[in-house]
């Protein structure tokens, strides 16, 4: 005999919309968590009208701020500014808060979330699944989700390959009055020296998100384009609250999302868009798509389900990255025109996914002529 239905590994937003998803169904669902929430996680907290679709089905947003303008710059250059009226373009949330909430969603569905239970091992056999805890007890299920990271257990378990790994550097800095108001409402994207490199400053009331993200293996230029970006923003001076830094991980092609009855969700299936690293949209979507599966039965539908849903925005923002990495300027001056806002307002929105952009034929043509150019 079996403990649960489902064991979901970690309590971020894949593991909980797969709890909320199963528990809704009448499944016997436990959150295995080895934090205590609200915990804090290094994100950059914005949310796209992607998130806000499935996030909204579940809770209220705990918004800090809704942005409505975008300022790009070129490592601090050729700054221009763009507003989209009506409905925002980004919504900012503070973590702690968000996974918060949707951690009091899935108890309220049903889900049993047990924190401070670390996993340590993952064993199969034809009856289920084994857990073994931190604590050296053990937990059994029909089925589980990993959702612990692309460093945890799960992810091993299952053989998680990745194509693309990238550092990620953020600081969360408390601003005085002066500050809120000069970013309150407005994001800043700024394309960097190095190749796919950009740094960003999202709003959150009384904090400013601000940090760099870079390819992994330059841990010190990437360390100075943050203390740069700082320095030239005038934030240098302000004590952070938070100082932290990330790997995100984007999965192979060919990587698997299952083993037997091992499931992988967002960041431990190597699930984010790949150019702009935004990673919670896939998180939630790939969380309520495992538990769907669970509750169907039908384990390998959830790989079918990623392969037609997500993998055709994730194979689009490859080829994204890899114009952005060779011609950030070109991308840049792209932006600035209306065709390029638009392609970036639908993104944020969720009206669409790059995967239809690049389908139009100006887009089409345009990256067949930033093919011929050289690298710069």
């Amino acid at each position: 005999m079996v403990d649960w239905d489902l064991a979901v590994v970690g309590a971020g937003p894949a593991g909980l919309s797969a709890a909320y998803t199963a528990a809704r169904a009448g499944m016997r669902t436990v959150v295995l968590e080895r934090a205590v929430h609200p915990r804090y996680k290094t994100c950059g907290g914005g949310l796209i009208g992607t998130s806000l679709a499935v996030a909204g089905d579940m809770i209220e947003v705990p918004a800090h701020d809704r942005v409505d303008r975008v300022t790009f710059t070129r490592d601090g250059r050729r700054g221009f500014t763009r507003r989209q009226p009506g409905s925002p373009l980004v919504t900012m949330v503070r973590r702690a808060e968000f996974d918060d909430r949707l951690r009091a969603a899935a108890v309220a569905a049903g889900a049993r979330v047990r924190e401070r239970a670390a996993v340590r091992a993952v064993a199969q056999d034809p009856e289920g699944v084994r857990l073994r805890l931190a604590d050296g007890s053990t937990v059994t299920a029909r089925a589980v989700v990993g959702a612990d990271g692309s460093s945890g257990v799960t992810a091993r378990h299952v053989g998680v390959r990745y194509r693309q790994v990238d550092l990620g550097l953020e600081l969360e800095l408390p601003v005085p009055p002066a500050e809120r108001d000069r970013w309150r409402g407005r994001v800043l994207l700024d394309w960097g020296p190095l190749p796919g490199s950009y740094a960003w400053v999202f709003p959150k009331d009384d904090l400013l998100t601000v940090g760099v993200i870079a390819a992994r293996g330059a841990g010190e230029r990437t360390r100075e384009y943050l203390r740069a970006f700082v320095d030239r923003l005038g934030l240098a001076g302000i004590e952070p609250a938070h100082d932290s830094g990330h790997l995100t991980r984007c999965r192979s092609a060919d990587s698997p999302l299952r083993r037997g009855r091992v499931l992988v969700a967002g960041d431990a299936a190597g699930l984010l868009e790949p150019w702009s690293r935004e990673g919670i949209s896939y998180a939630l979507r790939s969380g309520a798509l495992a538990g769907a599966a669970v509750t169907d039965g039908d384990l390998s539908g959830y790989e079918r389900a990623v392969t037609a849903g997500l993998v055709p925005s994730m194979r689009a923002g490859h080829r994204l990255l890899d114009v952005f990495a060779r011609r950030p300027e070109v991308f840049h001056g792209l932006l600035a025109t209306p065709p390029g806002w638009r392609m970036f307002v639908r993104f944020c929105q969720g009206a669409s996914g790059f995967e239809e952009t690049l389908t139009r034929a100006p887009v089409r043509a345009a990256l067949a002529l930033l093919d011929r150019l050289p690298a710069r």
